[in-house]
C-alpha cells in the first residue's frame, strides 16, 4: 500500500517519477514513497518513465504541475490519437517467441519507432526450448541481425537462470522497455528479472483501482540491484503498432537499411516508391534491403498522410 508522504514535502512540493498509468490515473515514486496522481483537467499526455512535478492534494494524492524535460519518448499512433509508451528509456526490448508465432510488421514498426525516438533495440528470442520451430524463427530474425539489432536467445521457463545471465549485464545502467504480442512470455521473462514483480502488480492494481492482477497497464520497476538509474518497464501485449506521427522525413531517417542510399536519389523529394535513379529502390532490387521492410515504409508512408490529430 502507498505510503503517506511526509508533510514537510506535501508544503515544499515534490518530484517523482510515474511508475504506472491506467488511464488518466498514474502513480508516483516518490523518494520511495507510492503517490497517486492525476493531471489537471482532461491532460493525459503523461507516460510512465516521466520525471514529474506535484503538488500534493492529500496524504498520499497529488495533481502533475508539469513533466520535466524528457530525453526520449516511445509512443504509438493511430488515425486519431497516440498512445505513450515510455519516456526517458534508453533501450527497447522487442520479444519475440518460437511459438506463437510473432509477425514481422510489428517488430519492424517497433524499431522503427525506436530509432526515430533515438533508443537503443535489442530482440529477445524466448522459448528456445521449443525446438520444433527454432530453426525456422531464427532465420526469420536474420533480417534484423543482419541490420544490427542483437538478438538474445533463452527461455524463460526452460532455463531461467541463463536467462537472467544474459538480460541482467544488457540491463545494468539503462532504462529499458520490453513490449511485444501477448503470448511471447514477456510477464515470465519480468517474473525473472524482477523478484516480488506479481506482488507489486496486485500492489499497482489496487492503488490505480483498475480491480485486475493481469497486465492491463504499463508499469515502471527499479532495479537497485543493478545500479542506481536501472529501471525496466513492462507494457500490455498489443497486436498493432502504429506509427502516424512519423513524417516522410522521419520515416526514411528511422529505416537503418535505407541509411547509406539516402542522399543519392536523383530528384530531391524522391519518395523512394516508383522514382527513377532510386538508391533505395536499386537496393531492394538487389535484395540488399528486405522487400518486405520496404513494402513496410510504403505502408507508413500511406498511414502518414492519414493522420487526422
Amino acid at each position: 500500500m502507498s505510503k503517506q508522504v511526509s508533510k514537510q514535502s506535501q508544503e515544499t512540493g515534490l518530484t517523482g517519477i510515474v511508475i504506472a498509468a491506467h488511464g488518466r490515473h498514474y502513480l508516483a515514486d516518490v523518494n520511495g514513497e507510492r503517490v497517486q496522481c492525476v493531471t489537471r483537467g482532461k491532460k493525459t499526455n503523461v507516460a510512465v518513465g516521466d520525471i514529474v512535478q506535484l503538488a500534493m492534494t492529500s496524504p498520499d494524492q497529488a495533481v502533475i504541475n508539469a513533466i520535466t524535460e524528457r530525453k526520449t519518448l516511445l509512443y504509438r499512433s493511430d488515425q486519431y490519437k497516440s498512445k505513450l509508451l515510455a519516456a526517458n528509456v534508453t533501450q527497447l526490448f522487442i520479444v519475440v517467441a518460437t511459438e506463437p508465432g510473432y509477425t514481422d510488421d510489428l517488430v519492424s514498426r517497433a524499431t522503427v519507432a525506436a530509432e526515430a525516438a533515438g533508443i537503443e533495440v535489442h530482440l529477445i528470442l524466448n522459448k528456445v526450448d521449443v525446438t520444433e520451430s527454432l530453426e525456422r524463427t531464427r532465420a526469420r530474425l536474420t533480417m534484423y541481425s543482419k541490420l544490427g539489432y542483437p538478438v538474445h536467445e533463452v527461455s524463460a521457463k526452460g532455463n531461467p537462470a541463463h536467462a537472467v545471465a544474459t538480460l541482467q549485464p544488457l540491463l545494468k545502467g539503462n532504462s529499458s522497455i520490453l513490449i511485444g504480442q501477448s503470448g511471447m512470455g514477456k510477464s515470465s521473462l519480468i517474473n525473472l528479472l524482477v523478484p516480488g514483480a506479481d506482488i507489486a502488480v496486485r500492489e499497482i492494481s489496487a492503488a490505480l483501482d483498475t480491480g485486475k492482477h493481469t497486465t492491463t497497464f504499463t508499469r515502471l520497476y527499479t532495479m537497485p540491484d543493478l545500479g542506481p538509474d536501472t529501471a525496466i518497464i513492462d507494457s500490455p501485449g498489443f497486436q498493432e503498432f502504429g506509427l502516424y506521427h512519423l513524417s516522410e522525413g522521419m520515416l526514411e531517417r528511422a529505416f537503418r537499411d535505407f541509411k547509406p542510399y539516402l542522399g543519392g536519389c536523383k530528384y530531391y523529394n524522391c519518395r523512394h516508391l516508383i522514382e527513377p535513379s532510386c538508391p533505395i529502390l536499386d537496393a531492394v532490387k538487389a535484395g540488399e534491403i528486405s522487400r518486405i521492410r520496404h513494402d513496410l515504409y510504403g505502408q507508413l508512408l500511406h498511414e502518414s498522410a492519414q493522420t487526422l490529430y
